[in-house]
Parts: C-alpha cells; sequence; structure tokens
C-alpha cells in the first residue's frame, strides 16, 4: 500500500516538472503551452492563470479523448503540443500527467509547486470574472487550513 506522497513520488519518475518561472517563459514564446488547471470548479474560479482550461481531474481522460460529454477538441487534440498540467500544489498535476503519458500525451509536464509557487513567485492570477486576483487574497487563499479531525492520529497516546 502507498500513502499519497509515496505514490506522487513513484509517479515522479516519469512525470517532467516545469517551475513556474519555466512556465511563465514558455507563455511569452510564440509556441505557447496549453494550460491545462485539473482543480474542480470552485477551485479554478477562485483563481487560475489567463488563458488556463479547466478540466477537472475526475473527468480528464474522458476529456482527453473523442466520444464523451465531457470531451474537449483542444485537449484532444494536444496530444504532440506541450500542455502544462496545474492544480493547487502540484501533487495532483503529477497524476494527471502521468495519465496523460499514459495515453500517448508527448510532451506533458506537470507544474512543480503548483499555484501556491505561481502566487509565491508573484505571477498573476486571475478570478472568475476575469479580474486580477490581489496577492494578499491569493497568499491567503492558498494558506492550508486543517481541522484537528484531519491531522493523522497521535499515536503516541
Amino acid at each position: 500500500m502507498l500513502t499519497y506522497r509515496q505514490l506522487i513520488a513513484d509517479r515522479l519518475k516519469e512525470v517532467e516538472e516545469l517551475f513556474p518561472w519555466d512556465v511563465d517563459e514558455k507563455l511569452q514564446s510564440d509556441d505557447p503551452p496549453l494550460l491545462l488547471d485539473i482543480r474542480e470548479p470552485y477551485e479554478y474560479d477562485a483563481m487560475h492563470i489567463r488563458d488556463s482550461i479547466n478540466v477537472p481531474r475526475g473527468v480528464l481522460e474522458q476529456a482527453c479523448e473523442w466520444g464523451y460529454m465531457e470531451t474537449l477538441p483542444d485537449l484532444v487534440n494536444a496530444r504532440d503540443k506541450e500542455v502544462v498540467v496545474i492544480c493547487r500544489s502540484g501533487n495532483r498535476s503529477v497524476l494527471a500527467a502521468f495519465n496523460m503519458q499514459l495515453m500517448g500525451y508527448t510532451k506533458v509536464y506537470s507544474m512543480k509547486t503548483g499555484l501556491r509557487g505561481w502566487n509565491d513567485f508573484e505571477l498573476p492570477l486571475m478570478d472568475a470574472g476575469g479580474a486580477p486576483a490581489e496577492i494578499d487574497d491569493a497568499d491567503e487563499y492558498f494558506t492550508d487550513v486543517l481541522t484537528p479531525e484531519q491531522m493523522p492520529p497521535n499515536k503516541g497516546d
């Protein structure tokens, strides 16, 4: 049995990561990559990178194939195009990029550190209406707030 962190570490053996500043540099090129944000729609609406597309992780594989209600033609046709997969912290994106590689995507990357790192590098984020997100709001949004029930049990008790 693997823990979530072990699963990510195992998949990282197969998935190439790009730092946010590398992604930003690629976006300035003549042939920018497709930005694929795999967070849930409510997360995407809160803050996202301009021109990224949102395909929640739960329907990603169907969105990558023809013949499904979730099919996204731009994504299906991107098998030989650079695709940068984005999530909150760079973990879900590793799993998604791995599956996309299995599905024939040849230039798929995970954005290391996710949108947290993008924000830490002070790169711009947008809200659902397309307005720039304030950096202080983003800092607060990307700060983990765990309840006691979400913490591992203390085995010393």
